[in-house]
């Protein structure tokens, strides 16, 4: 088995981070139109196996799926000359046909300043050839969208201009720091992604809750749904019509009014760990979305200044090897102090 927890190269950031893209002005042209050329593409190995239609998708950014479906359906998208449907797969070496399409040319994108781009990069805990992983900080999130210039995905793009594949295998909540998988390749997506389907790949969580964990409770696996505040905000809940999941939770460290957890996600459900420990009565320190207003404000004030949840452990097998590797992430400086206070605490009063 090969295990990983090396130092930590430099502090882990904070949401200051991503304040960063306020210092970059993206242009205020107007979108434009734009025709490319016929364009023929050979398929490479890390292709192979694709159906056309999503394929297509890839080749051909910032159009409607039903454009690529009526190329498609005239004839326009040839393979090794020959006319296709949507669900055929390709081959190594396939030739493909890609006709001219009218796209709107979208307005140049803000770029990650140098700051952030080596922030994310000593963040980097595990590559080789096919992936990475990323200690992720708080306050950032895996991708741009919903307001945010950009995200983790976006950063290690623009650190890595030479890199023609990256691609978040999971994601985490912007507020929650730790490991997070980004493939190289396509086949090491579709190899890691049917790994998170089959639960072969075991994450382990790190998180501060408020009270005393009962040794008692060790698993919950309440179903949980999705819905949304009346200002669109995205909540979830325990309710009988919503998804099966569980969660498997020990405790660690306890302390005056908090203890420290591990809580291991069986099913990999939105918000499943934050849900689950506030169902159980101990909701995550510094959770502002399930933590009730009076223990937000006594967290906050003795210094708490994030969510209190940190994905500390990844155990998985290397794509193409079939190697084991074991990670561990280091805490940031916000979620140590933490730990490190309540542990000062703790010793005074004994």
């Amino acid at each position: 088995m090969m295990s990983r927890s090396p130092r930590q190269k430099r502090s882990s950031t904070s949401p200051g981070t991503a304040r960063e893209s306020r210092n970059h002005q993206a242009s205020g042209a107007r979108s434009a139109e734009v025709k490319q050329g016929v364009r023929k593409v050979v398929v490479d190995e890390d292709n192979a196996g694709q159906r056309v239609d999503n394929y297509l998708m890839a080749q051909i950014r910032d159009v409607p799926r039903s454009i690529i479906y009526r190329i498609i359906r005239k004839g326009e998208v040839r393979v090794n000359r020959g006319r296709v449907k949507p669900d055929t797969r390709l081959n190594t070496g396939d030739e493909v046909r890609i006709p001219p399409v009218t796209r709107k040319e979208k307005p140049e994108q803000v770029v990650p300043g140098s700051r952030v781009q080596g922030v994310m990069q000593d963040a980097v805990m595990f590559e080789n050839d096919e992936m990475l992983v990323v200690n992720k900080p708080s306050g950032i999130a895996v991708h741009g969208g919903s307001g945010l210039d950009f995200g983790l995905i976006e950063v290690l793009r623009a650190a890595r201009p030479q890199s023609r594949f990256l691609e978040l295998v999971h994601r985490l909540d912007r507020d929650t720091s730790g490991l997070v998988m980004v493939a190289k390749k396509r086949s090491a997506l579709r190899y890691l992604q049917d790994e998170l389907r089959h639960k072969r790949i075991r994450k382990r969580y790190h998180a501060l809750v408020a009270g005393d964990w009962p040794p008692s409770v060790k698993r919950v696996d309440e179903p949980l749904l999705r819905f949304e505040l009346g200002s669109g905000e995205r909540r979830v809940r325990v309710d009988a019509a919503g998804k099966e999941s569980l969660t498997l939770f020990r405790g660690l460290e306890y302390y005056s009014g908090y203890t420290l957890v591990e809580a291991s996600p069986v099913t990999g459900r939105t918000h499943q760990i934050r849900v689950h420990s506030a169902w159980a009565g101990h909701p995550i320190a510094g959770d502002d979305k399930y933590m009730d207003d009076v223990s937000l404000r006594a967290f906050r004030s003795a210094g708490g200044q994030r969510l209190m949840l940190h994905a500390r452990a990844l155990d998985f097998t290397l794509p193409s090897t079939g190697e084991a590797v074991h990670l561990e992430a280091p805490y940031d400086r916000a979620f140590a102090d933490t730990i490190a206070r309540l542990n000062a605490r703790r010793k005074a009063s004994e």
